[in-house]
C-alpha cells in the first residue's frame, strides 16, 4: 500500500450519506443552476452563520473580485499588497486597473496602513488589503485612510472565512469583502466563493453582474459575467456549515500542539494570537529567520520533503516579482515582504492530522536547529523537547 503524502492541508468533507439525499432531491427537480432551492438556502444561512447582511454567491473569489471592482465602479489605480496569492492583483489586471504595492507589517504580513497614504495619487480610487492566514487588518486605520481620500475599500477576505473581531466579523468592515470556497480553505464548496455587502442595492447590483447582467427575460441592466454557483456546489455548503465548528475545534487542537513544540526553538517565528479577535486556524505559518536558526527556510522546506511532508512557501515569491508585475514602480522597496517571503512556510494543518505527524514535523525542525555534535534520532526529540 503506497504511503499517503502529508500535504499542506487536506479538503474537509461533508459525509457522503448525508450528502446523497440532497443529490437526489437536485436530480428529481433538475434544477442545477440559476437561482436553484439550496442556492437561496445556502446565501441565507451563510449571512445568518456569518453574521453580515448580505451574502452574493459565485462560482469561485477570483470571480467574485473582478465583480466587486465592476460593482464598485473602480477605476485608475489601487492600493494593494504584495504578500498574497495571485488571484488578488490579477482580478484588478483583468479591470484594467493598475496595482499600486505599499509594503506590510512585518508581523502579520497584512498591509501596512501607515505606508498607504504615500502612495496615495489623483489615480486613486481604492484600497485592496488581504487579512492574510485569516489575521484582521488593522481596519479602522485602513478606513480613516479611506474617508479621508473618499476611497472605496475591498477586502481580500478570502482566509477569514468565520473570523471574528471585537465579537463581530471581520467581514463587516470595507464596502465589499471577498470569500473564497475554494477546496483548500478552512470552509469549502470544492470550487465558490462570495461577496459580502452591506445594503439591498448593491446585493442587487452584484446579482446583476454575476449573471450576464439579466434582470429580466427582456432586460440587460449591465454587462455582466457568468459567474454563478450551482446547486450541487451550493448543497455541498448547506451541509459543510454543519460541521465548521467542529473542524475549527481540530484545526485549533493542530495549532496548539504547534506552538507548544515549536516554541523556544532558536530563529522560529509563529504569530501569536490577538486578545480581540476570533481565529478560525486556516495555517500554521512559521517564519525561519536563516542567521539565527543557522539553516534557510528553503532547507526546513526540503527536509520535511525528505519525510513526505509538504509544507507551502505561502507566500513566495511575492506578486511584485512575476513578470506581468515586476515592471511596475511600486514593485520595488518592498523590503518586509521580501523578507517574510524568503522565511515563510505554512505547515501541514487540517483538523484530522494526526497527533503523531506534528510530533514528527515538530521533531525534525528540532533536530535542524540543534548543533551537528548534538544530533539525536528523531523519533526521540519531541519528547526531549516536552521535557525541557
Amino acid at each position: 500500500m503506497e504511503k499517503r503524502k502529508i500535504l499542506v492541508t487536506r479538503p474537509q468533507l461533508p459525509p457522503l450519506n448525508e450528502f446523497i439525499p440532497m443529490l437526489e432531491d437536485i436530480w428529481d427537480s433538475r434544477w442545477l443552476t440559476n437561482n436553484g432551492k439550496y442556492h437561496e438556502e445556502f446565501e441565507k444561512a451563510l449571512a445568518i452563520f456569518l453574521g453580515v447582511p448580505y451574502v452574493s454567491l459565485f462560482a469561485n473569489g477570483t470571480l467574485a473580485l473582478m465583480a466587486a471592482l465592476q460593482c464598485l465602479r473602480v477605476k485608475g489605480e489601487v492600493i494593494t499588497t504584495p504578500y498574497s496569492f495571485v488571484a488578488t492583483t490579477h482580478s484588478l489586471w483583468w479591470n484594467g486597473i493598475k496595482p499600486v504595492f505599499v509594503d506590510i507589517d512585518p508581523v502579520y504580513g497584512n498591509l501596512n496602513p501607515d505606508l498607504i497614504e504615500a502612495a496615495i495619487t489623483p489615480e486613486t480610487t481604492a484600497i485592496l488589503p488581504v487579512h492574510v492566514y485569516g489575521n484582521p487588518c488593522k481596519v479602522e486605520a485602513i478606513q480613516n485612510l479611506a474617508d479621508i481620500y473618499g476611497l472605496k475599500v475591498i477586502y481580500d477576505a478570502a482566509h477569514a472565512f468565520g473570523v471574528k473581531l471585537k465579537n463581530s466579523s471581520v467581514l463587516n468592515y470595507g464596502d465589499l469583502s471577498i470569500l473564497s470556497f475554494h477546496a483548500t480553505k478552512v470552509f469549502n464548496t470544492i470550487e465558490g466563493g462570495a461577496i459580502i455587502s452591506h445594503d439591498l442595492k448593491t446585493k442587487k447590483r452584484i446579482d446583476f453582474l454575476k449573471n450576464f447582467g439579466i434582470a429580466d427575460e427582456t432586460t440587460v441592466v449591465a454587462p455582466g459575467i457568468n459567474a454563478k454557483m450551482n446547486e450541487l456546489q451550493a448543497a455541498y455548503g448547506m451541509l459543510q456549515l454543519k460541521y465548521f465548528d467542529t473542524a475549527i475545534d481540530g484545526r485549533k487542537h493542530i495549532t496548539d500542539k504547534y506552538k507548544e513544540g515549536l516554541e523556544g526553538i532558536a530563529g522560529i517565528r509563529f504569530l501569536n494570537e490577538a486578545t480581540n479577535v476570533d481565529y478560525n486556524y486556516s495555517y500554521f505559518p512559521i517564519f525561519v529567520d536563516e542567521l539565527e536558526f543557522g539553516r534557510s527556510r528553503d532547507d526546513v522546506f526540503e527536509e520535511l520533503k525528505k519525510y513526505d511532508i509538504y509544507g507551502r512557501r505561502y507566500f513566495y515569491p511575492l506578486i511584485s516579482e512575476f513578470s506581468a508585475y515586476r515592471g511596475l514602480p511600486s514593485a520595488k522597496g518592498l523590503d518586509v515582504a521580501y523578507e517574510l517571503s524568503r522565511q515563510i512556510i505554512c505547515l501541514p494543518l487540517y483538523p484530522d492530522l494526526a497527533d503523531e505527524v506534528v510530533e514528527t514535523i515538530v521533531s525534525i525542525i528540532l533536530e535542524m536547529s540543534l548543533d551537528e555534535t548534538k544530533k539525536i534520532p528523531v523519533k526521540m526529540l519531541h519528547q526531549i523537547k516536552r521535557n525541557k
